[in-house]
């Protein structure tokens, strides 16, 4: 009988989207209206997204314009965004905020791409640990009769090819917002 590797290759896709979401929310000196995504407004006594109460789009290759549907909450959508402390500078005009994103120094950069190294191995942490708890129930099948001696060892072997897989993809965004911070 052969092992079912499809809860582990989900759990190792939710670790690929986790690293892409948390890649998205490092700037790299360029604007994109996801970068806002992680900042809540308090509305009307309840938090809510930035994009649930205002267009976010891109007014230049630095920055952005937000245009609140009620231009009451300005103040408190720069409030929100100020104690974010992401390094952004703000200015309010009739139309809503400018989110003005500053130009990285070669110093900045070099910072975020050890952050980026960080969030990559944090990803590959939990891959590891994915592994470890398949393995485990590969242990437990083969003592339990359910898997025999070579169907642990084709197990190990697939198991292998998967995280060989998984880390790639994680390697393959890590560039690809590498190449980003550097350029």
């Amino acid at each position: 009988m052969a092992y079912n590797f499809t809860k582990f290759k989900t759990d190792c896709k939710k670790v690929e989207e986790w690293l892409s979401r948390e890649y998205m929310q490092l700037h790299t000196g360029r604007a994109a209206p996801s970068f806002l995504d992680g900042i809540s407004v308090e509305v009307y006594g309840d938090y809510q997204p930035i994009k649930n109460i205002a267009s976010v789009n891109i007014e230049d290759p630095k920055t952005l314009r937000v245009s609140p549907w009620d231009k009451g909450q300005v103040k408190d959508i720069e409030r929100a965004i100020t104690a974010a402390n992401l390094g952004l500078s703000l200015a309010t005009d009739e139309k809503g905020l400018r989110v003005i994103f500053p130009m990285l120094t070669a110093e900045t950069r070099t910072q975020l791409v050890k952050v980026v190294k960080q969030k990559l191995e944090d990803a590959r942490v939990s891959v590891r640990k994915e592994r470890e708890a398949v393995q485990k129930d590969i242990e437990e099948q083969q003592k339990s009769g359910a898997l025999t001696e070579d169907d642990k060892f084709r197990a190990k072997e697939d198991l292998q090819k998967c995280v060989d897989e998984a880390n790639s993809a994680l390697e393959a965004l890590f560039t690809k917002k590498e190449q980003e911070v550097m350029n």
